[in-house]
């Protein structure tokens, strides 16, 4: 029960994350308890409890490190697609995006644009390498020439920072949103998906985690498409209809569909681009989810399908977003005192909700606000074996024991480090629990797109790249994305209390990003050591495995 609320509040969180990354606050609205929603707290428990079985059969087919970190690498291309797709349709995606839609028309859809931007990226530049030169981490890849214990060292600090920023936008969303919707309170959300997730990852590995993904996409898009498909039945299925009557009555009138206000300024905008872009293709959840596929060819597989399943969830979005000012944004039932056009019951963020009560009653909203919580838990568990494979395998494992470290051992740091990561997780919930988190998201995608994917993509692509090189270049663009945050109005203004920000900009993915290429090219020239000149004539070697896979582990037997 408390992990569906966990759930959904966690989802509305990541839908403030990204509401949020254009600085929105996490939650609209003052934050008061619901009556409890017995409906939507059933299907929860029906949904825990199925995940429950699949953690304790995962359990016995854990059994390597290979089948904890990457489920024996025995994943096909389509479930391992849509398992990237659950990972990446945040229930962010479905209520932020959606309310994105309701207030703001067609620059709600820009926004799903440019989170869409990242794959072509990952599909043509990344995922056959990322199989092929990988093992558990990207930081396997980020390493495989240079200096084992440095790079490594470098690499997880940035994956820990990605994670910990999302464990607290996902865990400071699910609190609040359980308090908005589900009647419980705050601190009892935190500890039930802290205390989940530690169970799912512990127990269930990459196995267990991976079902649960693909359980929840398949759950949101078969919600989400139930509720655009009654809300749009009531327009004749005529887009053409629909947007007449919605521009009709929405404050932005025609300009509903104009762009707008998210590229007032160009600058944020473009950095706020490069930072989704790049980010994503940056993110230690997401690419570690490379390593769990055959070979090469599904792993381009699983980013076509993950591309077609995301395509097609933005747009049925923009259609439920587009129906809502109409059957939400006219219903004065939906709104505080009853004023059609003031505060929405809950907060703006609620749209998707009161728009599925409205076409399906208290039982699609019970099942979508369960979908809503499966959703924060699965991204939560992703989050939490990244965080945790980069403590045990990188730093543990390759760091401190040299490669000595048996398997028994080094499953056994991952538990307990996954264990450690949802305390922490708790902790910083609570703690951040009156926080408004839109820094959280731009420090988390400034930094994987400014730490992680530079140093990534030079270590596949560039010769000339040294571990002086990668560095300079990893942990300059790391410093420097924090430091760009801290110094913005997020941060400077809204959090420390000053009076104006040192940073103009809200995005430090255009200004932070240069500056990791830019150090790992001039570092990476002006080594001229013997160690460099070796790390240089391994490119090779590498290039010939990441072409062709030869050298690469297999798949697991299962």
């Amino acid at each position: 029960m408390m992990r569906r609320l966990t759930q959904f509040s966690t989802a509305l969180g990541l839908l403030a994350l990204s509401a949020m990354a254009f600085a929105g606050p996490p939650v609209e609205g003052a934050m008061e308890k619901q009556a409890t929603n017995w409906h939507a707290i059933i299907m929860f428990c029906i949904f825990v409890a199925m995940t429950m079985g699949i953690t304790y059969w995962a359990s016995s087919r854990t059994k390597s490190t290979a089948d904890f970190y990457t489920a024996g690498g025995g994943i096909t291309g389509f479930q391992n697609g849509l398992a990237i797709a659950g990972d990446y349709m945040s229930a962010a995606t479905l209520l932020g995006l959606t309310a994105m839609v309701y207030g703001q028309g067609y620059d709600g859809y820009i926004y799903m644009l440019a989170f869409f931007a990242g794959w072509p990226i990952i599909l043509f530049l990344m995922a056959e390498r990322l199989r092929n030169l990988g093992r558990f981490t990207f930081s396997d890849i980020t390493a495989y020439r240079l200096d084992q214990g440095k790079v490594r060292t470098m690499a997880a600090i940035g994956s820990l920072t990605v994670v910990c920023f999302y464990l607290i936008v996902q865990m400071v969303g699910a609190g609040q949103l359980i308090k908005l919707l589900f009647g419980l309170e705050y601190n009892v959300a935190i500890f039930a998906v802290g205390i989940l997730m530690m169970v799912y990852v512990t127990f269930g590995g990459m196995v267990a985690t991976t079902w649960v993904q693909i359980i929840k996409a398949c759950m949101l898009l078969a919600g989400g498409t139930l509720v655009m498909i009654l809300a749009f039945s009531q327009f004749g299925f005529s887009f053409q209809t629909l947007l007449e009557k919605a521009t009709a009555v929405h404050k932005l009138g025609p300009k509903l569909m104009y762009p707008g206000s998210l590229l007032a300024d160009p600058v944020t905008a473009i950095s706020l681009g490069l930072g989704l872009m790049f980010g994503t293709a940056g993110l230690p959840h997401i690419l570690m989810r490379f390593f769990t596929v055959t070979d090469a060819k599904e792993a381009r597989k699983s980013v076509l399908y993950a591309s077609g399943f995301v395509a097609y969830f933005f747009n049925v979005i923009f259609l439920m977003g587009l129906c809502g000012i109409l059957i939400v944004g006219q219903n004065p039932d939906f709104f505080e005192g009853g004023t059609v056009g003031g505060k929405l019951i809950g907060g703006g963020n609620m749209v998707a909700m009161h728009l599925a009560k409205a076409v399906g009653g208290n039982m699609l909203l019970g099942f979508l606000a369960a979908v809503a919580f499966a959703t924060i838990l699965a991204v939560v568990s992703g989050l939490a074996l990244a965080g945790a494979s980069a403590i045990s395998h990188d730093l543990y494992a390759r760091v401190i024991m040299k490669g000595q470290a048996s398997e028994a051992t080094e499953i056994r740091v991952s538990k307990i480090a996954t264990i450690c990561l949802g305390f922490v997780a708790i902790i910083l919930g609570i703690l951040f629990e009156k926080q408004n988190i839109a820094f959280m998201v731009g420090l988390a995608f400034g930094v994987a797109a400014a730490a992680n994917f530079p140093v990534l993509i030079l270590s596949m692509y560039w010769k000339g790249l040294t571990t002086r090189g990668a560095l300079f270049g990893g942990y300059g663009g790391l410093v420097s994305a924090v430091m760009f945050v801290v110094l913005s109005k997020s941060v400077w203004v809204d959090v420390l209390g000053n009076k104006a920000a040192l940073f103009p900009y809200t995005q430090p993915a255009l200004f932070a990003m240069p500056i990791a290429f830019l150090l790992a090219y001039i570092f990476s020239k002006t080594d001229s050591s013997v160690r460099a000149g070796k790390e240089i004539e391994a490119f090779e070697d590498q290039y010939v495995r990441g072409q062709t896979g030869y050298g690469a582990s297999g798949a697991a037997s299962h």
